[in-house]
């Protein structure tokens, strides 16, 4: 059997960086629609942003990871969206405010990072679980992207990857009251919590993930962040795949020397977080912002923080994994379970059985 089915992970992933124009621009050269793209300013201390096509794009269909807002809570309509997604990636415009205002997808001369997702450039009802669901799916990434209404009981959701995801990502579109953003990590189980937007450590709960997910369905509990009775609801669903994506989990061990993930491949991505630390922040490196090791450019899901540069906070991107080098508690805390979720550069080794090397 090949080692893995992905030969080219950017069919299915791929970061995009860009400047921004003050106006209307395209954004190309992400190699296909995504279905999924999040954007944060490197430069400007302004939201994180995500739209997908399950819920659409355009002015106030934003969701924001570092904020509890409901869907378009944050005005990007005043303050710059992504209006649509196109063959070779997306197009971006500037809010109605004016210019000296901080602008989340494209203000003059700033620049930008995007993380861009393939589902399937489609929808389709899902009747797997005991709510009907929207879903695209992508069964060759481990990939889907659901929609559906909470009904304040516990109940089951169709994800349509046909495997069983190892993160769940999931966000009331609706609660005006702000709500957080739950993450499943199956490292973590079922019965235990984290949130996207906050530093929180991981904590016990039965009434969010009540079991763990099947090849077909996830389970929520009453938990009003995941199944508030009436509202709308989004999910990004991962399932691990070999060669191209997996929900890491390792122990720090708080030494510049630091502790080695495994991952079966070069990352292009990372997300993670100190899961027993309550004080750390979510991180995020990439192959685009850091083309050589050391990695050190950080951006943080939960505050909207310009992209740190602190180049004694590194890792290295390794051909089948990463390195900690440093003693940063956020990625090494020692004793701290470090979890989060990658995407590869490319397979440790192709399906043809061709290793790839370190950088």
């Amino acid at each position: 059997m090949a080692y893995t089915t992905i030969d080219k992970p950017t069919d299915y992933f791929n970061t995009k960086l860009y400047t921004g124009n003050g106006s209307t621009q395209s954004i190309t050269g992400v190699g296909f629609q995504p279905d999924w793209t999040w954007i944060k300013s490197r430069s400007e201390a302004v939201a994180h942003v995500v739209f997908d096509s399950v819920r659409t794009a355009g002015g106030n269909k934003e969701l924001t990871p570092n904020e509890q807002y409901q869907e378009g809570g944050n005005s990007t309509i005043n303050y710059g969206f992504l209006s649509s997604f196109n063959s070779d990636g997306f197009s971006v415009s500037q809010g109605t405010s004016s210019p000296n205002q901080a602008d989340y997808v494209n203000k003059s001369s700033q620049t930008y990072a995007s993380w861009n997702w393939l589902a399937s450039n489609s929808t389709a009802s899902n009747t797997d679980g005991s709510i009907t669901s929207t879903v695209s799916a992508n069964t060759t990434s481990g990939f889907s992207i659901v929609s559906y209404t909470g009904t304040g009981s516990n109940a089951t959701i169709g994800h349509g990857l046909n495997s069983v995801p190892s993160i769940i990502i999931a966000k009331d579109r609706d609660n005006t009251g702000g709500s957080n953003w739950e993450f499943y990590h199956a490292s973590l189980g079922a019965t235990n919590r984290i949130a996207l937007n906050l530093t929180n450590a991981s904590s016990s709960s039965s009434t969010a993930w009540v079991t763990t997910p099947t090849s077909s369905v996830f389970t929520i509990g009453t938990a009003t962040n995941v199944n508030n009775s009436g509202n709308d609801f989004i999910a990004y669903c991962f399932a691990e795949k070999k060669g191209f994506s997996k929900a890491f989990s390792f122990t720090g061990n708080g030494s510049s020397d630091g502790s080695y993930c495994h991952l079966g491949f070069k990352p292009s991505f990372i997300l993670g977080k100190n899961a027993n630390n309550g004080s750390e922040n979510w991180f995020i490196f990439d192959n685009k912002r850091d083309t050589y090791n050391t990695a050190y450019h950080q951006l943080f899901p939960n505050v909207n923080n310009a992209e740190g540069t602190n180049s004694s906070q590194n890792i290295d991107i390794l051909s089948n994994g990463f390195k900690c080098r440093s003693a940063e508690a956020r990625f090494n805390g020692s004793g701290n379970q470090i979890i989060g979720i990658a995407f590869a550069e490319s397979p440790f080794v192709t399906s043809t059985g061709i290793p790839t090397t370190a950088r």
